[in-house]
């Protein structure tokens, strides 16, 4: 399916993609697959005093861990500074923008008045048919903003949304050291890389109003507008770093898997039914900019660690493995980790990934749960398995130690069989014997299915370990 529709993401390169800026270019990148289009990206790095390397660095690195690719080499706005003052210039040469000569301080007064007076500001007006430059002054460049009438956006989301064109004050879209300002450049730049839709947070309305005025009297094509609402936190308030407006790469660090990310995120704000997981190929088909709510959506942890966790169980052991190895580097503590597992560690692991996976919410639980694979002998215990190793118990380890020295094959079945029959024999339950032997395998009071633990351990290390915590047992 072939399809004129393009979108961008434009990021500005000041920090971090965040988590509402990740979820705009979801929406971006699924409405342009969804139609057959085409996704572009835009840095938008004209704030030169903020922009940095890093930042840009760290938006692409967070595209891509997210595997939201694009199409074409990535724009860079500021490298189009010549573009933008060419057509501010036009629009000065055709009467539709006017060089504004008023003094930061004249701007401020006037603001202050039009406050007192409860008025649209209008500053710079005074200026629209000034016929002599004043000497000593640089001026600005101003759009020449329609006084009368309405200008209106039909939002694909939000629909009709009227602004009354006395609120709209004329801004300058020419700076007086010659740089453009940001409502021109996106103008200019839109209408250049052809975009056909404009899908961004809502807090960008008013200067859909702006863009569309500049678009109209360039007599350019506008684009179909789609604002979509902002993230909150969970108590409705604006989404904080308490609430989870972390980096992308923050996510990634605590253990997040990509597509549970984009299947979480995707459900801020636009729904499919009663749908709550969805693959990539589902997304494509079912995604509109029509189903797109025009509430605020809250950031819930709790639900993105549930969805997480359905990933992690269903995702192949082979890809979790590769996630978990291109994970410790990034960790704070990554090169103990790395160390502890050694070069025949990983094997291991994801020989104990099945039982891993049942237990953990993210990559970074997993790493912790598997702590018991690589830790050395004697056994530290923590504080709850301390409580599972009284005397008692570590004298049914003692019992039981012989027992499991005979098993062959050495194998969860087997095992299994092994300790149940001790069990009966004792007349105990199953778990009174399990959980001795959990803490003297792993030093803790929870892990996946003791058998499994045995077995991914091995004859030799799990009898060792048993053989550290037992006591022996009593000979008339």
């Amino acid at each position: 399916m072939s399809s004129n529709v393009v979108t961008r993401f434009a990021p500005s390169p000041t920090g971090y993609l965040h988590i509402g800026g990740a979820r705009t270019a979801l929406f971006n990148w699924l409405y342009a697959r969804a139609k057959g289009g085409k996704m572009l990206l835009r840095i938008e790095d004209t704030d030169r005093a903020r922009s940095t390397e890093g930042a840009i660095l760290a938006i692409l690195d967070g595209l891509h861990w997210l595997e939201l690719d694009w199409d074409g080499e990535p724009v860079y706005q500021f490298s189009r500074a010549a573009r933008h003052r060419e057509v501010a210039e036009q629009l000065l040469a055709q009467g539709k923008a006017y060089r504004c000569y008023s003094s930061a301080e004249e701007l401020a007064a006037m603001r202050e008045m039009a406050r007192a007076a409860g008025s649209a500001l209008g500053y710079g007006w005074r200026d629209r048919d000034e016929k002599k430059a004043p000497v000593g002054i640089t001026p600005v460049i101003r759009f020449k903003a329609p006084r009368e009438g309405e200008t209106v956006i039909e939002d694909r989301v939000q629909g009709r949304v009227v602004f009354a064109n006395k609120d709209l004050d004329d801004l300058v879209v020419l700076r007086s050291d010659g740089t453009p300002t940001y409502n021109l450049s996106v103008v200019v730049d839109d209408h250049d890389m052809d975009i056909t839709h404009v899908i961004r947070g809502d807090d960008h309305l008013t200067n859909a109003a702006r863009q569309t005025q500049i678009y109209r009297a360039l007599g350019w094509k506008t684009p179909v507008f789609a604002h979509v609402p902002l993230i909150h936190g969970p108590d409705g308030a604006k989404l904080s770093k308490r609430h989870g407006a972390l980096g992308v790469g923050a996510y990634r660090a605590m253990g997040y898997l990509p597509a549970a990310l984009r299947n979480y995120l995707v459900r801020l704000g636009w729904s499919h039914g009663d749908d709550e997981i969805m693959s990539t190929e589902d997304l494509v088909s079912w995604f509109d900019l029509d189903t797109i709510g025009r509430s605020a959506a809250r950031f819930d942890f709790a639900k993105l660690e549930n969805l997480n966790a359905h990933y992690l169980r269903t995702t192949p052991d082979a890809e979790i493995l590769r996630r978990l190895q291109a994970l410790v580097p990034e960790l704070p503590d990554g090169g103990d980790i790395a160390a502890r597992i050694g070069s025949d560690g990983w094997s291991r692991l994801q020989h104990a990934l099945p039982g891993l996976k049942e237990r953990a919410k993210t990559l970074v639980e997993i790493l912790n749960n598997a702590e018991y694979l690589f830790a050395k002998r004697p056994i530290v215990l923590d504080a709850q398995a301390e409580k599972l190793l009284d005397e008692a118990d570590r004298r049914t380890l003692g019992v039981l130690l012989p027992r499991l020295e005979e098993v062959e094959p050495w194998t969860p079945e087997a095992l299994d069989a092994a300790v149940r029959a001790y069990a009966e024999e004792a007349g105990l339950k199953l778990g009174k014997i399990a959980q001795p032997l959990r803490a003297a395998l792993t030093g803790r009071s929870t892990s996946p299915g003791i058998f499994d633990v045995l077995e991914v351990l091995g004859r030799e290390e799990s009898l060792g370990r048993i053989r550290d915590k037992a006591l022996p047992t009593k000979t008339a």
